[in-house]
């Protein structure tokens, strides 16, 4: 991958924190930051693992000794609001179903499962992002234990998909795209400053008759591929772009594509 930079532009915040009015006015620091990012890494190839697989496999298990697939889904979702509940001061609010037997939740419909799990995934950043420096030993300690424990359950489930035939997410190819080919005139139009959170932007630049993206923390620019009109892409992630517009026609915005989530950015200049 070139450009550390671009895990700046790939920080795996999410979307719900753009729009919320109690959201942080300070970022978090670069030690924070990468544990966001790997956290949600990780959280993203789990929920796409656990929605890739069929739902009449949620009660495959190796052997009878191990837990199924239906159980390791209900498992991590408790698991993500335990540890982050440590991390920060942002409280779970738990209902009277989240108290069921761990073997009766591991037989909820497969859609409850994923669904509730990207919910706890949602919950862990929304605690992360507002950290702002870590200098305290037991959060960095269960910080790494959130860390290790979704990229062990990632380990363990890819497992079980290959026994079952499937392809693990991270084992699959990005989808090749094509660019095109579009004139100067109809990309300046997407030339500005676009604000994910407060404190943290992406930068839309004209180079050489091409855009290019940096982060407001910085780094060096990555060219953004046009794939349509509005459709852009970057070659060194997996990783597009969206511009959007407002009802008379001018660009107001973008939506960051990245591992099944959608970031929109607001344009601010």
């Amino acid at each position: 991958m070139r450009g550390r930079s671009l895990g700046i532009i790939t920080l795996m915040l999410p979307a719900a924190l753009a729009s919320q009015s109690t959201a942080p006015r300070t970022i978090p620091d670069g030690v924070i930051l990468e544990f966001v990012q790997f956290a949600n890494l990780f959280g993203s190839r789990l929920v796409a693992a656990f929605d890739s697989i069929p739902a009449a496999r949620y009660d495959y298990r190796p052997t009878a000794a191990q837990q199924s697939i239906g159980y390791i889904a209900q498992h991590l979702e408790a698991a993500n609001y335990g540890l982050c509940e440590q991390i920060g001061n942002l409280k779970h609010s738990r209902a009277p179903k989240d108290s069921l037997a761990d073997t009766v939740k591991a037989r909820w419909p497969k859609d409850t499962l994923v669904a509730r799990l990207a919910l706890s995934l949602s919950y862990c950043d929304s605690v992360m992002v507002r950290i702002k420096t870590l200098d305290s030993a037991p959060v960095a300690g269960n910080l790494l234990a959130l860390e290790t424990d979704l990229a062990e359950h990632y380990s363990q489930i890819s497992n079980y998909m290959r026994l079952l035939g499937l392809v693990p997410p991270s084992a699959i190819p990005p989808k090749r795209r094509t660019a095109i080919e579009l004139p100067v005139s109809a990309i300046s139009q997407y030339v500005g400053r676009y604000e994910l959170i407060a404190g943290l932007s992406l930068d839309v630049t004209l180079r050489d008759g091409a855009l290019f993206v940096r982060s407001s923390l910085g780094g060096s620019p990555a060219r953004l591929w046009p794939e349509s009109g509005n459709d852009f892409f970057l070659n060194e992630v997996d990783a597009q772009m969206t511009f959007t517009r407002d009802a008379a026609g001018a660009v107001n915005g973008l939506v960051l594509h990245q591992n099944g989530r959608d970031r929109p950015a607001r344009r601010i200049q």
